[in-house]
C-alpha cells in the first residue's frame, strides 16, 4: 500500500517535457492559430489535396523554398535568374498567401493551385517580400513545413529606404496623383521619424528574431542584395549549394546592359533584362539627412550581424 501511494505521488509531480521551438503563448488562442485550426480541417491530410495533374506528367505542388523577402531588396532579379535554373519551378506573381488573412482562410488547397506546374525533380520557389516583416508569417510557414528553405535578399537598410520610397512616388506618379518629398516622411518635429514604415522595414534584426523562432539559422539563406547587383554569379551560385541543386547557372548567364546600368540575363542564346520599374534613380537626398539615417541603422545593424554571424558591407 505504501508503494502504491509512493508511486502516485511522484506521477503527480513529474514535471512535464515542454518543447523548446517554437515558444507559442498557452494562455489564450491567437487568432493565427484558430485560423490554422480551420486551415487544417480543410486539408487535414496530404491525401486530401486534389493534384492538378498535367498530361506531360508535371503538377502543381506546395513550395519547398520560399523567397521571403526582403521588400525591394532584389526579390524579383533573384527569382529570374534562379529560374535560369531547369530544377526550379517559380511562380510569377507574388502570392501574398501567409500575410494576407482573405488568402491564408482559403487553405492550402488554394495555395497549391497558385503554383507553377513542376515535375518531381524540380523545386517550386513563390516569392512574396512582404513575408519578412509580417510578425504572423513565420509560425504559418513553420506549420506548413517545419523543413521549408528559405532565402532572404538584403541591401543596404538606407539604401533600400530610398528604393522602398522612390517604387511608392511612381506608382503615384503614374495615378497622376501627388506625393510628397522623401523628406516629409524622413522627418518630424526636426528629428528622423522612426515610425515611417519603410524604416521599420529595415530594421533587419527585429524582424529576423521573429523568423529564429522557428527555424534554425541554417535553413534561411541570407543573400547579399547589393553584391547580387554588381556581380551576380557568386551570389547564385551560393543559393544553388544552399538548395543542393546541381551547378547548372554559369558566368555566361549573366551580361552586363551598359545602357540599364544593371545586369541582364542570357539563357538559351535568349536575352531579357528586369523590368524598366528596376533600377530607377533614388531622389536626391540631403547628405546631412543621409548621414543622420545611416548613424540610426548603425546598432541594428551591428546587433543584426552578430545575430547571423555575418557582416555586410553596409554604411
Amino acid at each position: 500500500m505504501a508503494a502504491f501511494l509512493l508511486g502516485a505521488v511522484l506521477l503527480i509531480v513529474q514535471p512535464q517535457i515542454v518543447p523548446s521551438r517554437p515558444a507559442i503563448n498557452s494562455n489564450a488562442e491567437t487568432s493565427s492559430q484558430s485560423v490554422q485550426r480551420e486551415l487544417l480541417k480543410k486539408t487535414s491530410q496530404k491525401n486530401d489535396f486534389k493534384e492538378n495533374i498535367h498530361s506531360n506528367g508535371s503538377c502543381q505542388q506546395l513550395p519547398q523554398t520560399i523567397i521571403i523577402g526582403v521588400r525591394k531588396g532584389g526579390t524579383r532579379a533573384l527569382l529570374e535568374m534562379l529560374s535560369l535554373h531547369p530544377d526550379i519551378a517559380a511562380a510569377e506573381s507574388e502570392v501574398h498567401f501567409f500575410d494576407w488573412e482573405d488568402h491564408y482562410r482559403n487553405g492550402l488547397q488554394w495555395y497549391i493551385n497558385q503554383m507553377p506546374f513542376s515535375y518531381p525533380h524540380q523545386i517550386t520557389v513563390e516569392k512574396t517580400p512582404a513575408y519578412f516583416t509580417s510578425p504572423k508569417v513565420p509560425e504559418r510557414v513553420y506549420n506548413m513545413n517545419q523543413s521549408m528553405r528559405l532565402l532572404l535578399i538584403l541591401r543596404d537598410p538606407s539604401e533600400r529606404v530610398l528604393s522602398d520610397y522612390t517604387q511608392v512616388f511612381y506608382n503615384h506618379m503614374q495615378k497622376h496623383k501627388p506625393y510628397p518629398s522623401i523628406e516629409q516622411f524622413l522627418i518630424k518635429n526636426g528629428e528622423l521619424n522612426v515610425d515611417y514604415k519603410a524604416i521599420n522595414r529595415s530594421l533587419y534584426y527585429v524582424h529576423m528574431q521573429n523568423w529564429l523562432k522557428y527555424f534554425p539559422l541554417d535553413h534561411i539563406h541570407i543573400v547579399d542584395g547589393d553584391k547580387l547587383i554588381k556581380d551576380p554569379f557568386p551570389e547564385i551560385e551560393k543559393v544553388e549549394r544552399f538548395l543542393k541543386l546541381s551547378p547548372q547557372i554559369n558566368a555566361s548567364n549573366f551580361y552586363f546592359n551598359k545602357t540599364k546600368g544593371f545586369y541582364c540575363l542570357r539563357d538559351s542564346g535568349r536575352e531579357r533584362c528586369l523590368h524598366e520599374s528596376k533600377g530607377r534613380a533614388h531622389p536626391q537626398v540631403d547628405t546631412r539627412l543621409l548621414e543622420k539615417l545611416q548613424e540610426y541603422f548603425h546598432e541594428p545593424n551591428k546587433k543584426f550581424f552578430e545575430l547571423v554571424g555575418r557582416t555586410f558591407d553596409w554604411h
